[in-house]
């Protein structure tokens, strides 16, 4: 059985999903196969993103930090809550009735938007082919006009500490602990190592991160990430740096890690482990070979600036094609692929795709940090301002943290903001349209902020680097004569 459709979407996560309701919606008929089956079995659209990742993990950090603040906080606040006790199990519950949730949500809106969604393996035949195989084994074969590859990734497995779901796991296996590990290590201090090691350092487990660079988020401006560093390891993170793991062996109870650092081989013991050190291209039994779709060295799909591969008729979109490996980035490239294919002028700006670690405090950026603008021949001024002096983070006991603006001296357009404090995964998208719309710092400055808001921040960083800050302790410019 054959069945011609004018785009057919192979994946069903944040690159694939997205695409195929913009394609819907622009009345191509679509059809999106996704191979993705949940640990209890269940098929579900989304992705790692919504099954195995962002979402899930996010639920684990928003109950983790409640379960810190109950102990530690709330006393402040004059709220009395009594023993505090742990119930891993229903946390873990509601952490799967999250991600149901918002995969069932992308099934609603297939049916909404009139997208075929089909549960199974795609493969790339050739010619417009798709080759179908559900999980119970039914096969079919489906021609389109275009055909996009948004696959994603999946985690980086260590030769020297190999996977095993028991002892030594992978980021999707430390999400599903059904009990806190006394001692946990984790490999990698990169966003996802150290948003799983404060999820489960909060619950009480004793963490150490052991990573092979030198410092801490090197993308990130230093000062924020310096600050960073400070508030994780006060909350108990014991992370040592220019640690590279020699080997990690399962035993019966627990795992031996042995690592290099400053020259010296040491030895280190853990309950658990966890492989955090970045993901890979998912392309696995797709097909490419035969439908003559180029790979770089890595693994990733290689593409054109409108996302088109090799072959012709095919495109890819996502963790798959490289670059910041983020759901949010996914997302934009499927949207502007479906508008393009359609005839339409949309592209994605890659000079403001925001970032976020969601530790406590958060840590968010778009753009240039003052290193990287520097380096990129940039003369350069900066402003920052503390949320010590932002009156709505006194009144929530989150004071930690600041704001930072990177810009250019003589055109004074901000080249990048870095951030770390209260909800910062939602202040950075105000630097992001900031950016998006070539604002100068001098336009925030002139754009009025609600008080008492913790966006005030923002605006007291622009006033910050001209030194006109009002509610932070900047040096003012003298007035001139």
């Amino acid at each position: 059985m054959s069945e011609n459709y004018d785009i057919i979407v192979i994946g069903g996560g944040p690159g694939g999903y997205p695409t195929a309701i913009r394609a819907a919606q622009l009345g191509m008929k679509t059809l999106c196969i996704d191979s993705w089956i949940n640990t209890d079995g269940t098929q579900s659209f989304g992705g790692t993103c919504l099954n195995a990742g962002c979402i899930p993990s996010k639920a684990l950090l928003e109950s983790s930090e409640l379960y810190h603040r109950a102990q530690h906080e709330f006393a402040v606040h004059g709220i009395g809550v009594g023993e505090v006790k742990l119930d891993l199990k229903k946390m873990q519950e509601r952490r799967t009735a999250v991600s149901k949730a918002n995969s069932g949500g992308v099934k609603m809106l297939f049916q909404g938007n009139k997208v075929t969604g089909l549960f199974g393996f795609g493969k790339l035949l050739g010619g417009g082919k798709v080759g179908y195989k559900s999980h119970d084994g039914k096969e079919e074969t489906f021609t389109a006009k275009h055909i996009v590859i948004a696959t994603g990734s999946e985690p980086v497995n260590l030769k020297i500490a190999p996977v095993d779901k028991d002892r030594i796991i992978d980021s999707w296996g430390a999400l599903e602990l059904a009990e806190v590990p006394e001692t946990l290590g984790i490999i990698g201090a990169g966003v996802i190592g150290v948003e799983l090691g404060s999820v489960w350092s909060r619950l009480g487990a004793k963490t150490t991160i052991l990573e092979a660079l030198p410092g801490f988020l090197p993308m990130v401006d230093q000062a924020i990430a310096k600050e960073g560093l400070k508030q994780l390891t006060k909350q108990g993170l014991d992370i040592k740096f220019g640690a590279k793991v020699l080997n990690a062996k399962a035993g019966k109870k627990d795992v031996t890690v042995e690592y290099e650092q400053d020259g010296k081989k040491e030895t280190i013991k853990f309950d658990k482990l966890i492989v955090a050190v970045g993901r890979r291209p998912f392309t696995k039994d797709l097909g490419c070979d035969v439908a003559g779709v180029q790979l770089d060295e890595r693994g990733f799909v290689k593409t054109d600036a409108h996302y088109k591969t090799s072959a012709e008729g095919i495109y890819a979109v996502g963790d798959v094609i490289g670059g910041a490996m983020l759901a949010h980035k996914a997302i934009e490239e499927g949207v502007v692929l479906a508008e393009q294919l359609h005839g339409e002028k949309s592209e994605v700006n890659y000079r403001t795709v925001p970032s976020v670690v969601y530790t406590n405090p958060e840590i968010a950026w778009a753009g240039m940090s003052e290193e990287q603008a520097k380096a990129a021949g940039h003369e350069v001024k900066t402003g920052s301002s503390p949320f010590a002096a932002n009156g709505r983070a006194r009144a929530m006991e989150s004071i930690v943290g600041m704001i930072k603006i990177i810009s250019d001296a003589k055109t004074d357009r901000v080249l990048g903001v870095h951030m770390i404090g209260p909800y910062v995964s939602e202040l950075v998208t105000e630097a992001v349209t900031a950016m998006e719309y070539g604002a100068t710092t001098e336009d925030i400055q002139l754009t009025m902020h609600a008080h008492p808001t913790l966006s005030e921040t923002f605006h007291e960083a622009a006033l910050a680097v001209d030194g006109h800050a009002i509610h932070s302790a900047n040096k003012r410019k003298p007035a001139a004569a």
